[in-house]
């Protein structure tokens, strides 16, 4: 280690000193060496066991092989309530592997193709008790199948878990593909994550009228409620939904036993001001008249809601996550005095109140957990429904057949379709809590792989997005870490949908049991043995484990040490969480699910545990990321407990007071930001514009997007499918782009962009584009849709039919592609309105089953036909048939159209820079360098002041010196100090030695005049994305066409051939330029013209005669002052309806 000048104090002044004078700091000679360490290995291996999609494989795997026990076994016991000794017990349940019948195995790509649902069975072992005629007997059964569960793809029951590589595409699967959704009658259904407030914790805030609330929302296995303490007035209530009105709190705990007033006041404090504050409720209390227990429970018997005693209310519902033993209600006092004590220090400190928006008071709700509450729910149906079937046999008076539970159980499919049916449409209802809500599932987007892994990873939250409110929409600083703060939507959804940052995982609920008693042993003083008074020594911690208080300890920074020390030995759960609060004296020990956490990097005295040989052995092979946290060299960090660290960004800037360092810093952000080359140098914005457009960047979605030779069957076949034809892997590049896999599923192009005013076609950031590039490839794209029709089956036996097609006559050119067997032949060219398939329908229900064939009659045409963009022809990819869950034959059709870029379509860079084509110019009249090279783009330059993207210069910079040295460049967030991103010195470098100028510019002719430009031009390539928004799918005109029944008006929107609507405003600017006969032929010559007969008279609407060859007024009974008029009919149509309601409006006409 080398001493620094300025730490020897030598100088010529000096010279004559003794060496033992010379003054030396002996701290640093002795610290410890330290030397900065390429950690970045480490987050590949990270990702491959959390992180990205895990935690909804976690959660679900909990679910499958904990969670599902635990719910049976709570409610183990069928038991009649007639007769207590029929009953049917459940000795063990579990899930068997994905199947369509019990034993007949699928595997997911299977179910895409054929529209059923990836599911297994549900095997139970039961005991019941078999009644015949007086005869009882006790049977055992195992593998009963109780129902079908969706089973989600990678989860450790798919066929697809541990499978290597050639094994997956083998299976028609792409390796690629990260799981974590269902397949649910053959669409691909994912869960996403849902962000609410979390549960049995303390949260302190003030209601609409300023009051100061604790609120705690109770979640047990059986119950969900939340209770609110209120002060109001300088008084404190209770409000919950089982009492009419707020109780005074004294009241409650009265209720409870605790009679004393003091004792009371001994558990909020001994304080003179939180007695203080305390007095008004307890004076309430004695004016109420309430001094005992009994007293209280009569009162509160008087305020209920329901049937249920106000005891049970108590015990029950009121802090349902707070057990009672043996009627004892100590605990539940104790809290409530917790809760009353953290609300006057909110009345005496604003600054106490607790943040909603703060992550750490927040949980995430995952697949497993929702679909854990869903079986629970559907499992007590099929229980209650069993019960109920097993009472109505025995007070039958006779019956024919033995009294067989399992018979009544198999006979039940309430599990299977309730599983189906909400994870198919989303809505699900929970009767026991009275949870009730849409969109708990939704369509995985396939545009694009990056779009895919983003829906997996984003956290919506459960608020009306219509609220203009600021709080739970801005960027929150808990966030650094956890979510992305660049990936979120525009629009009303902006800072409410979230999504998780690249090493951000979710943690599952670990057992509580080992946790209580190892906190008992490290010198927690349980609660039971504490009298009110020591509750709130000032010398003790209190400690909470889950919300639930377990005692207090006397030295509470030895106790969280003691604890971290035994989860970095791997004694305890990784996620275990030790937070230690000196505001609110509380040690939270928190091992529940739904907390976001992180890997860190743990740092003693200012050194990085981590060194050199460690990441060898990584590199090696020989240590995982599990040794690494086994070892305490990284630990999971939530959000509380980064409140107790101090993190360093880089290893350089480690002080020894550090107490962990970041793997990387580019980990704060999410998937799609990552993606964005030198983020750190671009305006905010920008970054989230990019993070919404990569999600509709065409690109390649999967490997099996497309049949093979080898494997033809194992092509994917999607409803909508956008493919770029030459995708590339971008030469500017981040870690990100390697750690997802976007360089092997690119969705863009590399493209020669020159950032110059050419022509009129580029204003406002449209692109002038080079046609010889076009013919090249450059922004080619295939769209695929499907067409799927399916032959259905009646009950009658009866079933649709194909007819051969029609070879002559009318009709027969739009069958030129059928085959003999009436279905479309692949390869063939096919045109607007062409018949896919000739079938034919059944249109007369309820027809005898007989063995004679139905006549002509009884079927109606039912042809499908091709509906594409009019003058475009396509080609039909492929046919597939298959059998769908019913039985019945299903046939897709699959209908490829290559498209190149036109004038109008849209494109992006990566930073945010979005423009359509504005014009595309011939390859010669293209300015060109002096090398000879033509760009692909030209850009207007005017894009860059205004937009501060300079990571798109940066950019441009890196992708040309790489085309010139034949390295890719990185470009991570903040990763210049590390060494992920290339500096712009070091590409500047790299451009002079390769004979280019070191800002980027070159030397241009014009490709018109052959003279050079009097400017040098930045030149270079740039990562563009063709997105979805393209012009053919969106150009709407229209001469004649159809009209709406009703008002004989042109229809509406482009699928319906509609027209376009001259509405208030536009008809308002014609109005003040005064086109009067623009008007009136927009809104009535064009429009819905009619011919009405006016009386001149009365001024109603006659009708024409056409026996008196006259109009004719119904109201004068004469046709001599009629006169006929042009009128739009919508109005005719307003003057009827208004005379059904008895008001006649009358037309006055005037000679012109």
């Amino acid at each position: 280690m080398k001493l620094k000048q300025e730490d020897t104090f030598l100088n010529n002044n000096t010279n004559n000193l003794y060496v033992s004078e010379i003054p030396v700091d002996k701290q640093k000679l002795a610290a410890p060496i330290k030397s900065v360490v390429d950690k970045f290995q480490l987050l590949p291996e990270f990702l491959k066991v959390r992180g990205l999609v895990k935690q909804h494989l976690d959660s679900f795997n909990y679910f499958i092989n904990t969670g599902i026990k635990k719910v049976v076994s709570a409610n183990d016991r069928i038991v009649s309530y007639i007769d207590p000794g029929i009953y049917l017990r459940f000795k063990d349940v579990r899930i068997g592997n994905p199947s369509m019948t019990t034993y007949e195995k699928i595997n997911p790509h299977t179910c895409r193709l054929a529209d059923m649902t990836y599911a297994a069975p549900i095997f139970a072992d039961i005991e019941y008790m078999q009644d015949s005629h007086g005869q009882r007997t006790r049977l055992e059964k195992k593998n009963v199948v109780m129902g079908r569960m969706p089973i989600m793809l990678r989860s450790c029951r798919c066929v697809l878990y541990g499978k290597d590589e050639a094994e997956l595409a083998r299976l028609g699967e792409c390796p690629l593909d990260p799981g974590g959704y269902f397949i649910i009658n053959g669409a691909e259904k994912v869960i996403p994550i849902r962000e609410q407030l979390a549960k049995n914790r303390i949260i302190i805030d003030a209601d609409n009228k300023g009051n100061i609330t604790a609120s705690v929302t109770s979640i047990s296995e059986t119950i969900k409620r939340r209770t609110v303490i209120q002060m109001d007035k300088e008084k404190i209530y209770l409000l919950l939904n089982q009492f009419v009105k707020k109780i005074p709190i004294m009241v409650v705990m009265k209720a409870m036993g605790m009679e004393s007033d003091q004792e009371v006041m001994q558990m909020v404090g001994a304080d003179p001001c939180y007695s203080a504050l305390l007095l008004p409720s307890i004076e309430e209390c004695a004016r109420i008249g309430i001094y005992t227990q009994e007293q209280a429970l009569a009162y509160l018997d008087t305020k209920k809601s329901q049937e249920r005693g106000a005891f049970s209310i108590l015990r029950d519902i009121f802090l349902a996550n707070v057990p009672v033993r043996c009627n004892n209600f100590r605990l539940k006092c104790l809290y409530v005095a917790v809760m009353v004590r953290r609300m006057m220090e909110a009345t005496l400190n604003k600054h106490a109140m607790d943040d909603k928006d703060y992550v750490g008071n927040k949980h995430l709700e995952l697949s497993g957990q929702l679909i854990s509450l869903l079986f629970e729910d559907l499992f007590k149906q099929t229980i209650e429904k069993v019960r109920k079937k097993i009472d109505r046999a025995l007070a039958a008076t006779s019956r024919s057949r033995a009294l067989d539970p399992y018979r009544l159980l198999c006979e039940l499919d309430i599990i299977s379709r309730g599983l189906q049916w909400t994870l198919s449409t989303g809505n699900h209802h929970i009767g026991r809590f009275g949870m009730q809500s849409k969109g708990l599932t939704q369509t995985l987007g396939r545009m694009s792989f990056i779009g895919t892994l983003g829906f997996m990873t984003k956290v919506s939250q459960q608020f009306d997005k219509s609220r203009k409110v600021s709080g739970p929409r801005a960027l929150h600083p808990s966030q650094w870490g956890m979510l992305c703060p660049c990936d979120t939507p525009e629009g009303e959804g902006c800072g409410l949908d979230k999504n998780l940052a690249l090493t951000t995982h979710v943690t599952t609920d670990e057992d509580e049991g080992p946790l209580i008693s190892l906190c008992y042993c490290l010198g927690v003083e349980d609660m039971e043995l504490l009298s009110g008074e020591e509750l709130h020594t000032p010398n003790s911690f209190l400690v909470m484990l889950n919300g639930l208080i377990l005692g207090k300890h006397r030295r509470p920074q030895h106790f969280g040490n003691a604890l971290r020390k035994l989860r970095r030995a791997g004694k305890i759960g990784e996620f275990v969480s030790i937070f230690v609060n000196e505001k609110q004296r509380c040690v939270y020990i928190s091992s529940d699910g739904g907390r976001v956490c992180r890997p860190l990097v743990i740092v003693d005295k200012g050194v990085s545990r981590i060194k050199e040989h460690h990441m060898k052995e990584l590199l090696d092979g020989v240590r995982t990321f599990n040794d690494f946290l086994g070892d305490g060299l990284v630990e999971y960090l939530d959000v509380n407990e980064e409140n107790n660290a101090l993190i360093a960004l880089y290893e350089g800037e480690v002080t020894p007071e550090t107490t962990h360092v970041e793997i990387e810093p580019f980990t704060i952000l999410g998937v799609n930001a990552g993606l964005i080359p030198y983020p750190h140098h671009n305006q905010s914005p920008r970054n989230t514009y990019q993070c919404a457009m990569g999600k509709q960047a065409m690109g390649n979605i999967a490997y099996n997007q497309a049949s093979s030779i080898i494997c033809y069957s194992s092509c994917r076949m999607d409803t909508l499918l956008h493919i770029l034809v030459y995708p590339q892997r971008p030469l500017v590049t981040t870690r990100t782009i390697e750690l997802v896999g976007y360089d092997k599923l690119g969705a863009g192009q590399n493209a020669a962009v020159a950032v110059m005013s050419c022509s009129g076609y580029d204003i406002e950031d449209a692109i002038v584009m080079n046609k010889a590039s076009l013919d090249r490839g450059f922004g080619r794209c295939i769209v695929m849709k499907k067409y799927s029709n399916i032959i259905q089956k009646s009950q009658t036996g009866a079933s649709d039919s194909i007819l051969r097609p029609q070879r002559t006559g009318p009709g027969s050119k739009r069958m030129q592609i059928l085959d003999d067997d009436g279905i479309a032949t692949p390869g063939e060219i096919i045109r607007p309105n062409d018949i896919l398939l000739n079938k034919v329908s059944i249109h007369t229900r309820g027809i005898p089953v007989s063995s004679e064939p139905l006549l002509d009659s009884a079927y109606r045409p039912a042809k499908q036909l091709y509906k594409g963009p009019e003058g475009e022809s396509s080609v039909l990819d492929r046919v597939a048939l298959s059998s769908d869950q019913n039985g019945n034959l299903s046939i897709k059709f699959l209908i490829r159209h290559t498209r190149r870029p036109e004038l109008g379509d849209k494109f992006s860079s990566r930073h945010g820079q979005k423009g359509v084509c504005g014009i595309i110019i011939q390859q010669e009249d293209f300015p060109f360098s002096e090398r000879g090279i033509c760009p692909d783009l030209i850009m207007n330059p005017h894009g860059f002041p205004s937009r501060m993207t300079v990571g798109k210069m940066i950019e441009l910079l890196g992708g040309k010196a790489g085309v010139s040295c034949g390295r890719f460049h990185y470009g991570s967030a903040f990763g210049e100090p590390s060494g992920h991103a290339d500096k712009v010195e070091t590409i500047s470098e790299t451009l002079i030695k390769h004979g280019f100028c070191y800002n980027g510019k070159d030397f241009i002719y014009s490709g018109i005049t052959g003279f050079p430009l009097q400017a040098y031009i930045f030149m270079g390539p740039i990562y563009y994305q063709r997105l979805k928004h393209m012009v053919l799918d969106k150009m709407h005109a229209r001469g004649n066409g159809p009209r709406v029944m009703l008002t004989r008006q042109p229809t509406e929107g482009r699928t319906r051939k509609g027209g376009l609507r001259v509405g208030e405003m536009e008809r308002d600017c014609l109005i003040a330029y005064g086109a009067s006969m623009l008007i009136y032929e927009r809104m009535m010559l064009s429009s819905d013209p009619y011919d009405v007969q006016v009386c001149r008279k009365c001024g109603l609407i006659g009708y024409y005669s056409h026996k008196l060859k006259t109009g004719f007024c119904s109201s004068c009974k004469i046709g001599e002052n009629v006169s006929s008029m042009k009128l739009p009919y919508a109005c005719k149509l307003l003057i009827q309806e208004l005379q059904s309601m008895n008001i006649v409006p009358s037309l006055k006409l005037v000679e012109p």
